[in-house]
């Protein structure tokens, strides 16, 4: 069950003020770094409940007129089409996607950095297509003997051959489409040029996970290692701040492996390193909101075992390793929780075994659980969606919702018309038809007006969902697991 545990509107106020004062540490003029998701960072809404998506942008919007965002693509990924997993779309066409979300708030864009070019065709092709655009685009090169050789690369001959990016605002932030696009590089050559024009500015790091001042061990961050199991990201302790400070904090690898080189660069670049620790160069104030402990764990732990099933469904469709999963496995054992713990995954597998056909299930607010089998109307999750909205709505389980004059053109349209084998109703097939018939019937339209109590609801399908029901299950804001087997024994999967 959903119960909230995190005071958003206190973590907005407090991380706009937090950076505004770092703004002023270094006298008017901040690079900061923005990792993670900016504008449906589902992962913190899950295990910080009451975190909204949108939060992030929601608090850059309260800096708007002292906030200008830069956009890094490495031109490398260009060239060979990377693609978002979460989007299904290219890196490339995840930046002009960007800038309309940026503008559409109200954001200023300034530009976009193609990070390590080397005359890439198709980078010098997007680069004429944003200029066309009307978008300034600067080139940042690659560096040899990047990021060790620190001679070179603080040097007319490194950072110093990069196109220095014109900027008016006093908070830069520095974002990108994916991890290893070039962020803190291209932090790092704003600050040399900067020195170079005798311009005062700094660098920041904004990242929401792992929550620094949570305990290494706290369900929270062994979270973060479940969603990051497939990159190998290892929370740890930060030597460098226990050293300085005496202080314990949490930080992850390759921050705590890398620091010694980003001191290095900054004493290179200024003459001194303003930070003691990589903790230091974060302004995350997450773990200050955070009201109800008990509520976060609760709900941390169920992320962990989501990400478990995740993972298991991403190896049989063969895209990760299965160390992924013994990897998120024995974090389950740190805290103590298996797939038990999560009381819609018994629940479908038991209709599963009864009607010896896939099957579904949903906890509702109230802790209730309601189940779906498959039938020739209904897919099972197209069915447990039914089943939940007449619960919700207190709608006798006898009466039906859909007409059999909305529902036979339906099936008639998918078999006899588009060709489909299978005239059983998907979940959004079976939504419009509800919203169809709640134009004539009360009953209909009480059920549809339900739809909103199912956000945060969990659900666990006895077999792996197809594209469609997982979409649309997604967009209604329930927390999906499958078991990792599919419906049929065919090899292609739609």
């Amino acid at each position: 069950m959903f119960k909230r545990g995190f005071d958003n509107d206190k973590y907005i106020k407090m991380q706009s003020e937090h950076i505004l004062d770092r703004i002023a540490q270094f006298g008017g003029k901040l690079y900061l770094e923005f990792g993670g998701k900016l504008f449906d960072d589902y992962h913190a809404a899950r295990v910080l409940p009451g975190f909204e998506p949108d939060s992030k942008i929601r608090m850059l919007i309260e800096l708007k007129e002292q906030a200008e965002i830069v956009i890094v693509i490495n031109a490398a990924d260009i060239e060979k089409n990377k693609v978002r997993g979460d989007l299904g779309i290219t890196y490339d066409v995840d930046v002009l996607r960007l800038i309309d979300a940026f503008r559409g708030f109200g954001l200023y864009v300034g530009s976009v950095v193609l990070a390590r070019y080397s005359d890439q065709p198709a980078a010098i092709a997007f680069q004429k297509r944003l200029e066309a655009l009307g978008v300034k685009v600067y080139r940042h090169y690659v560096i040899a003997g990047y990021p060790s050789d620190i001679s070179r690369i603080v040097s007319d001959d490194g950072l110093g051959k990069n196109e220095y990016i014109e900027t008016s605002r006093s908070l830069v932030v520095v974002t990108a489409p994916g991890p290893g696009s070039g962020k803190m590089a291209t932090c790092l050559s704003q600050l040399y040029h900067d020195n170079l024009r005798g311009i005062k500015s700094g660098y920041a790091k904004f990242e929401t996970f792992p929550v620094w001042n949570l305990p290494l061990s706290h369900p929270v961050n062994i979270a973060y290692e479940a969603a990051t199991a497939d990159l190998n990201d290892v929370n740890m302790i930060d030597p460098y701040h226990l050293e300085a400070y005496g202080a314990t904090v949490v930080n992850y690898n390759r921050d705590v492996e890398i620091f010694p080189v980003l001191s290095a660069m900054f004493k290179k670049i200024s003459g001194t390193c303003p930070y003691k620790s990589p903790t230091d160069m974060g302004v995350n104030m997450a773990g200050n909101c955070i009201f109800d402990d008990d509520a976060v764990c609760a709900a941390a732990k169920d992320e962990i075992i989501r990400r478990y099933y995740n993972a298991l469904c991403d190896i049989r469709k063969g895209n990760i390793e299965s160390t992924v999963a013994q990897k998120i496995e024995l974090l389950m054992n740190m805290v103590g929780i298996s797939s038990d713990d999560r009381p819609v995954v018994a629940a479908a597998n038991k209709k599963a075994a009864e009607t010896e056909a896939p099957a579904a299930a949903i906890e509702l607010p109230n802790g209730k659980i309601v189940t779906g089998k498959t039938s020739s109307l209904l897919g099972a999750t197209a069915a447990m969606l039914l089943n939940a909205l007449k619960e919700l709505g207190g709608i006798d389980d006898s009466i039906h919702l859909i007409s059999r004059e909305v529902l036979e053109p339906v099936q008639s349209l998918k078999v006899d018309v588009l060709g489909n084998h299978n005239p059983r109703l998907h979940t959004d097939e079976l939504l419009v038809a509800l919203s169809i018939c709640s134009v004539s019937d009360n009953n209909a339209k009480y059920a549809l007006e339900q739809v909103k109590k199912l956000v945060n609801c969990n659900v666990h399908s006895s077999v792996i969902l197809s594209q469609v029901d997982m979409n649309i299950l997604k967009k209604l804001g329930l927390q999906v697991t499958c078991e990792p087997v599919y419906q049929t024994k065919k090899l292609f999967h739609r």
